[in-house]
């Protein structure tokens, strides 16, 4: 295959790396990461290793109009994904600024991003399939050119509307049968997948793990594993079960003791992990609070579930992006 990683950071560079070990691969991203994969090539190490030499650019290359990608992997922020949707149709710059405003052309899409609403986005702007996908994988980036691998997890990917295994449900099974092609393409990387039937729920079994890890961990500045048995246990997994509900309330089948229990399982598996929206903070960057607790709470509100924790979690996280607005 030839594939397009928008958003080659840490998660974005460790599937790409992967990747480019079967296939050819082309990394967006922002210098000096861009610059240094570009000179030296891109080296994963970990708990999985390789080395690759996958084309990195900062901009969606033009490729003279002539040839589509025939896969774009998507893994930026969520606030990301509206100007990745641009950037991948051709209407606006890719990462590095106004001036580059090259773009190409993609047959597929697949979203391994975190958040709800980042498949209706792409989907919307952009005439291709658009595919649903979660991704366990631990990643964080080292050093410009170095992605670190710190877990071995599970990339599941499958119609963003569900369907069932033999494809009936969605239109001629095309997009079950495209999911089969992405899932055996990760696989001849060495990338656990699972093509999946059930996207929309899984998309929420990931969110009300986000909604537990990620808040708590960034505002307590502790790693996964202090959620397991610690002070801020039972606020991760209240913030799970209020997501389940507000799950429950648009039709997903999804239990409270289900999200919860993912949570306790997921911090234990990652335990020395540093979750994402901490990273963020850490380095002084915007979260994704909005697209995790945040959506929680405004999807808790339109149906008239109640998210207090969700909703706590949510605004003290803004309310150190405002801190970090006005520092700026």
């Amino acid at each position: 295959m030839d594939v397009l990683v928008f958003g080659a950071g840490s998660l974005g560079s460790l599937v790409g790396g992967l990747l480019a070990q079967r296939h050819d691969v082309t990394l967006v991203g922002r210098d000096p990461h861009v610059g240094a994969v570009r000179e030296s090539g891109l080296r994963v190490d970990g708990a999985v290793t390789a080395r690759t030499s996958p084309t990195a650019a900062t901009a969606v290359p033009d490729r003279d109009g002539t040839d589509r990608f025939d896969l774009a992997v998507v893994t930026v922020k969520a606030y990301d994904t509206a100007a990745a949707a641009d950037a991948l149709a051709g209407r606006a710059a890719a990462l590095s600024g106004p001036d580059d405003s090259d773009a190409g052309r993609t047959d597929a899409v697949l979203s391994l991003q975190n958040g709800l609403g980042n498949e209706e986005t792409l989907a919307a702007a952009l005439s291709c399939p658009v595919l649903a996908g979660t991704c366990t994988y631990g990643a964080r980036l080292a050093e410009p050119g170095r992605v670190e691998c710190t877990g071995v997890g599970e990339v599941a990917l499958g119609p963003r509307e569900g369907g069932d295994a033999d494809g009936d449900s969605d239109a001629d099974g095309e997009e079950s049968a495209l999911a089969e092609r992405v899932g055996a393409a990760f696989r001849e990387s060495g990338i656990e997948t699972t093509v999946a039937a059930d996207m929309p729920r899984r998309l929420w079994a990931k969110l009300a793990v986000n909604a537990g890890i990620n808040a708590p961990t960034a505002l307590a500045r502790v790693e996964n594993g202090a959620l397991v048995d610690g002070p801020a246990s039972g606020t991760a997994r209240a913030a799970a079960r209020e997501t389940a509900r507000v799950a429950r309330a648009e039709g997903i089948d999804l239990s409270d003791d289900e999200a919860a229990d993912a949570v306790a399982s997921v911090a234990e598996a990652t335990a020395r992990n540093t979750s994402s929206m901490r990273q963020d903070i850490e380095a002084d960057r915007r979260t994704e609070v909005d697209a995790i607790n945040g959506a929680v709470a405004e999807r808790g509100e339109r149906a008239r579930v109640a998210t207090p924790v969700n909703d706590t979690l949510a605004a003290l996280v803004r309310a150190w992006e405002r801190e970090r607005e006005l520092r700026g």
